[in-house]
This record gives C-alpha cells, structure tokens and sequence, in this order.
C-alpha cells in the first residue's frame, strides 16, 4: 500500500526532500567509493566533495550522516548483508560493495526510509556506478537482506 494509498499525504517526503536524498545518496556512494579505495580521511573526502559538486539540492546532513556512519559500522553492515552474498566479500566490486554498504546502513538505520525505497536507490546507484549487470547482483542481495531487517515492515506493521 503506497502512502497515497494510507490517505496520509503527510507520510510521503516532498519531492525536493526526494531528489535531495537521491543526490545525497549518488555523492555519497562515490565518496565511500573513494574512502574504500583511497582510505583518505572523511572528513579531507567530504570537504572535497562539498567544494566539487553543488549542494544546493543535495541533502547535505544525509551525506554526511552516510559518509561517516557507513565507515564507522562498516563491519556490522558487512557481516549484515555477508549471508546473502553469492561469493566472497572481497570479489566484490568495489563500486557495488560502497552500495550495498550504504543500503545495509539505510535498511539498519533509517527506519523512515520505506524498505522499497532503499533497494530501488540501491539499483538505481548500481545502475549508474556499478557494472553492467551490477544491478542486478545488488537487488539480488537486498532482497534477501530486507526481510530479515524489515520483518515488520514487509508484514505490513510500519509502512
């Protein structure tokens, strides 16, 4: 049941709030990108990022939450969504394992982002980052990861 469905406008975010999450989520996907593969400090990444892209429409407080709370959970989130994993952790692309760490961290973190959300963002991310078929692997993976972090949510108890 979408939240137009519920009768509840209120529930659904304004779109500019939308396609500010959706940009703070793209910066921050190629900003754990780079702290993966770099291991630069966040915060010389994230200043970088801040004086590279333009953050009028991005939600800057998302990026920052991602950008530091991803590397600071990274092995709970790996060890969250490891089970679903069709192969070693470390053969995974580095572009759709920055994805799937910020997805575990949104499923983990961010109740009041519909699950539905974070795996559409999810493939979205990898559709446009990752490798060819890359999407698919990351919807794959988050499929299997959102029952067990969104049982309630899925039974329909949340959203």
């Amino acid at each position: 049941m979408s939240n137009q469905d519920s009768g509840n406008p209120a529930a659904k975010p304004p779109k500019g709030k939308t396609a500010a999450r959706r940009k703070a989520r793209s910066l921050a996907v190629q900003a754990l990108y780079s702290w993966q593969i770099a291991g630069q400090p966040l915060h010389e990444i994230e200043a970088q990022f801040r004086t590279d892209n333009d953050f009028s429409e991005v939600d800057g407080a998302y990026f920052h939450e991602i950008l530091h709370g991803v590397p600071r959970q990274k092995s709970e989130l790996d060890s969250t969504f490891e089970p679903c994993l069709d192969r070693p952790l470390a053969e995974i692309d580095p572009v759709e394992l920055a994805i799937l760490r910020l997805s575990t961290y949104e499923l983990r973190n961010r109740i009041d982002v519909p699950y539905k959300v974070v795996i559409n963002e999810g493939i979205e991310l990898a559709k446009t980052f990752g490798a060819t078929d890359g999407h698919k692997f990351v919807n794959g993976v988050l499929d299997k990861l959102a029952p067990r972090l969104r049982a309630a949510e899925l039974r329909g108890g949340k959203r």
